[in-house]
């Protein structure tokens, strides 16, 4: 598919006003995207599992405006109050998707956006956030559309989220959502996330995150930036080639539920990412002395017990304990013995694969 065929032909008859609403989940990666070229589009593929407690709620209530006017006409508040600050990514959003979505300055909308996670825990809710968005507008074409496909809706409403944040097109659906030019995997893409096409063990399916906040403010460098310094990168190359054959090889790890070579692929991912940031120019380090120790304490945890937590990690300070469903008891009670000392406040989430985004009235 291409980015063309996302674009309206057609007048369309739209309602005068109206509101719509959505709940969006964070998703966490796998195999990391990292460097990205121009309109959003991925240097390399990935992938990644569908969160369910950690996720943002949208709704967007939209008036006609009869006069014609220039600029996009919006006010954003978030978890009830007016958050000026927020504004310009929106604005920036929608420039973006202007031409896939023609209404845009017809109406002036209000848009009421909240977490289920504290805003400044630490986790990136430009995902979720972007997500719930997207879906919100796609409902508001559909009105007018309803001959849209469900496949046509979620597709198109991927497309639009990678436009404000890459790894929202991968929160719209469940539970593992690859993303990204991968030829092995059919209908695979640039513009937007699909759901895993291929066979995935029932361990897989009820697959539990730990999120354990180790450091909940700013980031002293911004993803944006970091995607950035991947252009011209001395590992660049070797990068993007590590994360198609790692896609590979999770083809047969998911359909057999081989948990000790997902560790494998999963936690070299993880601090990949974060050598790519250390080497890039200029440099930078997110991980703090307390990720450190989370990690060493981790893989101390699965030599003595031999069961299977693992970590991943964003471009941040935070670790993602995963662990199946069967050892969740034994490794919460690790969690809390070993790990929580390591945490800002003590403060973790504990989180779950889920099944995507659901439409909220």
């Amino acid at each position: 598919m291409k980015a063309s065929e996302f674009v309206s032909n057609i007048e369309l008859e739209l309602p005068k006003s109206g509101s719509v609403s959505w709940k969006s989940p964070s998703n966490i990666a796998l195999v990391k995207y990292w460097g990205k070229k121009l309109n959003q589009i991925p240097a390399n593929p990935s992938i990644s599992l569908t969160l369910d407690a950690c996720h943002t709620k949208t709704s967007v209530q939209f008036q006609e405006i009869t006069q014609e006017q220039q600029n996009f006409s919006f006010d954003l508040f978030f978890e009830g109050e007016e958050k000026p600050a927020f504004k310009p990514k929106i604005q920036t959003f929608f420039e973006r998707i202007e031409s896939f979505v023609p209404f845009l300055k017809k109406y002036h909308f209000t848009i009421h956006t909240s977490n289920s996670f504290p805003h400044s825990s630490g986790i990136a809710s430009s995902a979720s956030g972007m997500a719930a968005l997207a879906l919100c507008l796609m409902e508001i074409e559909q009105k007018a559309l309803p001959e849209m496909t469900e496949d046509f809706f979620y597709r198109k409403a991927s497309f639009l989220a990678r436009l404000g944040s890459g790894s929202a097109c991968r929160s719209i659906r469940g539970s593992l959502v690859q993303w990204g030019m991968h030829k092995p995997i059919p209908e695979s893409s640039d513009l937007y996330g699909i759901t895993y096409p291929f066979e995935v063990n029932e361990v897989f399916e009820d697959y539990h995150d730990t999120i354990l906040l180790v450091h909940k403010g700013q980031k002293t460098v911004s993803s944006t930036v970091g995607h950035g310094l991947m252009e011209g990168h001395p590992f660049a190359i070797n990068r993007f080639e590590q994360a198609h054959s790692n896609l590979n090889a999770l083809k047969s790890i998911f359909a057999e539920g081989n948990l000790a070579e997902f560790i494998k692929i999963v936690e070299s991912e993880a601090l990949t990412l974060h050598a790519m940031m250390m080497t890039s120019h200029p440099y930078f380090l997110l991980m703090k002395p307390d990720t450190l120790a989370i990690l060493e304490k981790i893989w101390n945890f699965r030599r003595e017990t031999g069961l299977h937590a693992c970590f991943t990690l964003d471009a941040g300070a935070n670790v993602h304990l995963l662990y199946p469903s069967s050892q969740k008891e034994r490794t919460i009670q690790f969690v809390q013995d070993e790990l929580v000392a390591h945490c800002e406040n003590g403060h973790y989430i504990c989180d779950r694969v889920g099944n995507g985004s659901k439409r909220l009235m």
